[in-house]
């Protein structure tokens, strides 16, 4: 048959073209996001890329590089407003938060950051005790500060210090104590690109570790009525009872997963759950904050439900606050905002519960932004962390996979297929996270959990279920 030569079209599938189509992919998702004004959420990759652009300068700046850089983007963003152009007004507010990245670590370390201990010391000091990180037979490890020396020990320029002290006397936050405490400098990193406890300690005003030799005397008890000092009390009960229930590596990751404290669980038990896919088990973030605050926020709202006289009440909105209630409360538990995960799973808690009581969507992509400006603004250092990689990485990934558009609504069906369609839905969501966090895995612990999908899905995918 005579007719126009056929047209040759190009395939998708060859790999030439890839790059390309990669290309016009990603810009139009970046031209359809400022569209559609969703360009916020790049706020915190901004945020994060000025952080590493800081990080990674061979030398700290000079002030002044900080006042004309300051006054270079001033200018962008006046330019920006007088022009009455809402992409470069955009392009502007992206540039902001990146100077402001680069600048948050300086700003940060003028606030918290402390002088080194470079020569070890050894004397008798009295301190106050800020911080109970763990309490066990083998001793109590705890931050301390003030510290002033007695009997003519050498003066220390440093804020804080991270001390071990004997199991005896129970030491508890607020408390002065005097004691003979021998103290070394923070080690840096093992090798170049390894983990800089140097850099992570120095954010956080600790300035030397050391150890007390010796009795430890308590000076003066702290104020009964301090909040911190109340709820390391309720800690301590907590991990009394544990440890009376538990044994060995059962009552170590009990003490993880109710109060945050993993410094019981021993290498062996930690390469064993790393191995299985299961070391975010006792790391308390969104799957333990998500089954206490959603468990409350249900049972609650039940309750009002087989209430006759609170058939009037708004009940969603009771159980959202009593759920809310409940993440602060774990978080407390948990060490409040030192830990990461923790500290991001009650973020986003909050906002999703705050989305119940106003009626609007709550798991978004914005939420997660929210989330990640609070604690990059709190706490700039843990960008570098594992923590902090980790927990926003399989965040980001869930969500996005979330929100992308459903091929065909959910067909319903007899106990049996709702039963695998959940089993098949946690399956996909251990594995979008587990692919997320892969090549942070590898970096920071030198290992991957290939058959985590299969031990995650009956062991913690099912409370989620329920």
């Amino acid at each position: 048959m005579l007719g126009a030569p056929a047209i040759a079209r190009p395939r998708p599938w060859r790999l030439a073209q890839w790059p390309s189509l990669a290309w016009k992919s990603i810009s139009s998702a970046i031209v359809d996001a400022a569209e559609q004004r969703r360009l916020f959420v790049l706020l915190p990759f901004s945020l994060i890329l000025g952080l590493v652009v800081y990080a990674l300068l061979p030398s700290e700046p000079e002030p002044f590089h900080f006042t004309i850089g300051s006054l270079l983007v001033t200018g962008c963003l006046a330019l920006a407003m007088l022009s009455h152009s809402l992409a470069g007004l955009r392009l502007a507010i992206q540039l902001c938060a990146l100077w402001l990245g680069f600048c948050l670590l300086a700003l940060h370390g003028l606030a918290f950051g402390t002088p080194m201990l470079s020569v070890p010391a050894y004397g008798t000091y009295t301190a106050r005790v800020d911080e109970v990180l763990s309490a066990d037979a083998n001793g109590i490890r705890a931050v301390v500060s003030s510290m002033t020396s007695i009997d003519g020990a050498r003066e220390l320029p440093i804020r804080r210090a991270r001390i071990l002290l004997p199991a005896e006397p129970k030491v508890e936050v607020g408390d002065w104590i005097s004691a003979r405490i021998r103290l070394a400098a923070v080690p840096g990193p093992i090798l170049p690109g390894a983990f800089d406890g140097q850099f992570h300690a120095y954010f956080s005003g600790i300035g030397a570790y050391g150890n007390a030799i010796g009795a430890v005397e308590v000076v003066t008890q702290g104020d009964d009525g301090d909040l911190a000092r109340r709820v390391q009390a309720l800690r301590n009960h907590i991990g009394q009872r544990i440890d009376l229930a538990l044994e060995d590596a059962s009552a170590a990751i009990g003490r993880a997963m109710m109060m945050g404290d993993q410094s019981a669980i021993s290498d062996e038990t930690r390469d064993v759950m790393a191995a299985s896919g299961l070391a975010h088990v006792y790391s308390i973030s969104g799957l333990h904050l998500s089954i206490v605050a959603g468990g409350i926020f249900w049972l609650l709202r039940l309750a009002l439900a087989c209430l006759p006289m609170a058939l009037t009440w708004p009940n969603k909105q009771i159980a959202a606050i009593a759920g809310l209630s409940a993440a602060f409360g774990y978080l407390l538990l948990a060490g409040g905002m030192d830990n990461v995960p923790a500290f991001r799973s009650t973020l986003m808690l909050a906002l999703i519960f705050g989305a119940v009581l106003a009626g609007r969507r709550a798991l978004t992509m914005r939420n997660v932004a929210i989330a990640a400006l609070v604690i990059i603004l709190i706490d700039p250092a843990s960008i570098f962390r594992a923590s902090f990689q980790l927990s926003f990485a399989a965040v980001v990934a869930l969500i996005g996979i979330y929100e992308l558009p459903r091929l065909s609504p959910p067909a319903t069906g007899g106990s049996v297929e709702r039963a695998l369609r959940f089993v098949s839905a946690t399956a996909w969501t251990s594995f979008v996270a587990g692919a997320a966090t892969l090549l942070f895995s590898a970096y920071h612990f030198q290992q991957t959990s290939p058959l985590g999908v299969l031990g995650s899905v009956p062991i913690t995918g099912f409370p989620l279920l329920v």
